[in-house]
């Protein structure tokens, strides 16, 4: 494809003012100083309302969710809406984890999930088990999200390989390290609001223009169930179907409740909630985020549009085969003028760099938190974090980039796969924990193995025919495959489930067996730093400020 350069002139135009607003945000709600980690990590954890639903929403709402759902949903079609509920579902599911968090973290001073973990078991070897969980279920999220940008680029005609062709990926996300290292998480915090912005006026525009453009949602409709029920080439079955079938119900249920509760077990998740500055702006934000649920489901639908626009994806350089990722922005770039493209393009650009600054601040806090300070330098003073998680965060991000660089992109998409699957069997030791400690460390870690290892086997050995993988080919695991110890107890069932949820409840059962045993032979449970008062604390006590905040 040729340049496009209306497109590429506008998306610069915005890019280059949210540029701007990173480095202006250094100067915002700022605190003394940003040599601290509450300060530089947590923005002070002083954001109001409005400031927490927008980095959430840009937290949670990513480039690659741009992309990928309806990229899905053109593809497969009703399957890619599980995306829709789980989203849905997940508020009223950690509204009330996610405030018992924030007053054991507020009132402890803890900045990560693992932080939390150390003092509630103390145990530093099943804190920096849940750190490199977090840390390894990072890397591959933010590499997505320069899959997003890449689309779009690609899209607007810069295309290449190697370090010369990934140039403008490479000054974007360069410009991205230089403001995060500067402003923090307040960097992202401002652009969100930017982002967000766009990506609703977008939207919303696209779906009322783009139906009445191309005969109505009945035709849209009917086109994509024509064009789903073809054949596939590969397996010679159906690619998909406007409903879901006898074989996918299961997975599409487990798939959707395994990602609700894994979504806010991500550290950048937990992030956006720590900054906030109390609970009812949390309660608030968990009532109106569904409102980006709405968003997403609109969103979705794009993919049957582009089925009845009759666009094509661009081929990938590094495989030869369809890259499903540019459906949306070659959706854009064919139906609308070249200036409206490009806005929409800047704001999937846009929200490409909110999230992978939130997810490389959160796995710089855990680096510096939970194995820098507890293993490597112990006597670490407040300035010495906060230099040390600006330095990771930038590696983080370099990291990223030659995962895109180096490797082919899809080997990210597979990593996240795994990384979903990685970071739902930290649930037992920190969501469960808010509420009992009767699990005892050492069956916790024993959970931990197993869920991870199970977890990574089934992944293993679910193979793609359509593409023809013979490993890690999708979240889709057949029953009748599914072995205990050489057990099939579905043997030749077709019904398909998540693998993440499998191993969350081998993870769960372990960890209550490890501990009735651990307990019955009286090993030491750990001493438990937090204390009952922490988990119900009054937001405007002012004794709540975070420890060596003054």
């Amino acid at each position: 494809m040729s340049i496009q350069w209306i497109e590429l002139t506008v998306f610069v135009i915005l890019f280059l003012a949210v540029t701007v607003l990173g480095f202006v945000a250094a100067r915002w709600k700022a605190g003394a100083n940003l040599d601290h980690l509450d300060e530089w990590g947590l923005g002070g954890r002083k954001f109001g309302s409005w400031i927490t639903w927008f980095l959430l929403g840009g937290d949670l709402y990513t480039a690659y969710t741009f992309v990928a759902v309806p990229a899905l949903v053109f593809s497969a079609g009703a399957l890619g809406m599980y995306a829709l509920p789980y989203t849905i579902v997940v508020y009223p599911i950690v509204l009330l984890p996610a405030l018992r968090m924030w007053s054991v973290s507020r009132s402890r001073g803890y900045v990560t999930p693992a932080d939390f973990v150390r003092g509630r078991f103390g145990s530093p070897t099943l804190a920096l088990l849940i750190a490199i969980t977090g840390i390894v279920a990072t890397m591959p999220y933010i590499a997505l999200q320069l899959v997003g940008l890449e689309a779009v680029l690609r899209t607007m005609g810069i295309n290449g390989s190697g370090i010369v062709g990934h140039l403008p990926l490479l000054v974007a996300f360069l410009i991205l390290a230089l403001y995060t290292y500067q402003s923090g998480l307040r960097a992202p915090a401002l652009i969100a609001f930017v982002k967000d912005i766009l990506i609703y006026i977008v939207i919303i525009v696209a779906i009322v223009y783009l139906p009445a453009k191309l005969g109505g949602w009945s035709h849209i409709f009917d086109q994509a169930q024509t064009k789903l029920a073809k054949p596939s080439p590969a397996t010679g079955k159906p690619a998909g179907s406007l409903l879901l079938t006898a074989n996918n119900q299961l997975q599409y249920a487990t798939l959707a409740l395994g990602s609700a509760l894994a979504l806010f077990l991500y550290p950048h998740s937990l992030t956006s909630v720590l900054a906030s500055r109390g609970r009812n702006v949390i309660k608030r934000n968990m009532v109106a985020l569904p409102a980006y649920s709405f968003v997403l489901g609109l969103l979705a639908l794009l993919g049957y549009v582009a089925i009845s626009a009759g666009v094509k994806p661009l081929t990938n350089n590094a495989t030869g085969k369809a890259d499903g990722n540019t459906i949306v922005p070659l959706l854009f770039d064919s139906q609308f003028s070249h200036w409206f493209a490009g806005i929409a393009f800047a704001a999937i650009g846009i929200g490409a760099l909110v999230p992978a600054a939130i997810m490389s601040i959160a796995a710089a806090n855990l680096w510096t938190r939970n194995i820098y300070k507890e293993y490597i330098r112990k006597d670490a003073t407040p300035k010495q974090e906060a230099k040390q998680a600006k330095l990771a965060s930038l590696v983080v991000k370099l990291g990223a980039v030659l995962v895109i660089i180096l490797i082919d992109p899809q080997f990210s998409i597979d990593l996240q796969l795994i990384g979903g699957v990685l970071i739902l069997q930290t649930l037992p030791a920190v969501a469960i924990a808010l509420y009992t400690r009767w699990f005892h460390k050492a069956g916790l870690i024993a959970g931990w193995i197993v869920g991870m290892g199970w977890g990574l086997i089934m992944l293993y050995g679910i193979p793609n025919p359509a593409n023809g993988k013979l490993h890690f080919g999708g979240s889709a695991l057949a029953m009748g495959n599914l072995s205990v110890f050489g057990w099939h107890p579905f043997a030749g069932s077709t019904v398909q489930i998540y693998p993440g949820f499998v191993a969350l409840v081998a993870n769960i059962v372990v960890a209550a067996i490890g501990s009735v045993i651990a307990r019955g032979l009286k090993w030491h449970p750990g001493t438990d730093e937090t204390a009952p008062e922490d988990y119900h604390a009054d937001e405007h006590d002012k004794d709540l400020r975070p420890i060596g905040v003054h």
